[in-house]
């Protein structure tokens, strides 16, 4: 990771204000699409989203799951998310402080579905191993990750990503930490060279 959770944490409560405005990519839209049609959570689910920001993937994730639980490291993003879900009066969605390897998720709660969406990027390749690993031990039937990744070599003419402060991993990669993690891809979509989702469900 080239900047600490920190740092992370207070950059983007910096630009929490108009962040929904500044992602108006074609691929993060797409992106953040097929992440919530992939979640397809049912009516009893409860779904973590980590990383979740201002909540673009758990509002909407939020009318078709019972609970949905919106984990980030930025206190900015966090309110933001909250005068989102008062301002539209969504009432299954709960903000707090959580990362990857540490999403605070209440004892007594089962995840069924966990999402993130151009989150993980910003952790070096051991640093999503053990994210992905973390979240894998909550035993969800679906772990869906969309984000920054390489499916071929990545051309630094037109980076999708900053690499002063960004740390993508190519899908192999990725997909190895799955499958250490007891998990198999079932679906991968590659929005562009870029950026991509990956579906994962327990080998079992």
């Amino acid at each position: 990771m080239k900047k600490s959770i920190d740092e992370h944490a207070a950059r983007f409560s910096d630009h929490a204000a108009d962040y929904d405005e500044s992602q108006d990519s074609p691929e993060y839209r797409a992106c953040a699409d097929l992440v919530v049609g992939h979640a397809d959570p049912a009516a009893g689910d409860v779904v973590l989203d980590v990383g979740t920001g201002t909540g673009a993937i758990a509002f909407g994730v939020a009318a078709d799951a019972a609970r949905v639980l919106g984990r980030d490291i930025s206190e900015g993003m966090l309110e933001r998310a909250g005068e989102k879900a008062t301002e539209r009066g969504v009432e299954n969605v709960e903000f707090g402080e959580g990362r990857f390897r540490d999403p605070q998720v209440p004892e007594d709660t089962a995840v069924d579905v966990v999402t993130s969406n151009f989150a993980m990027h910003h952790l070096s390749d051991d640093e999503k191993r053990d994210a992905i690993e973390a979240v894998a031990g909550l035993e969800p039937r679906r772990i869906v990750l969309g984000d920054v990744m390489f499916f071929g070599e990545p051309n630094p003419e037109d980076p999708f990503y900053s690499p002063e402060v960004d740390d993508p991993a190519t899908v192999g990669i990725l997909a190895d930490a799955f499958t250490d993690a007891g998990y198999a891809l079932t679906a991968v979509e590659m929005v562009s060279e870029q950026v991509g989702v990956l579906v994962a469900e327990p080998r079992d």
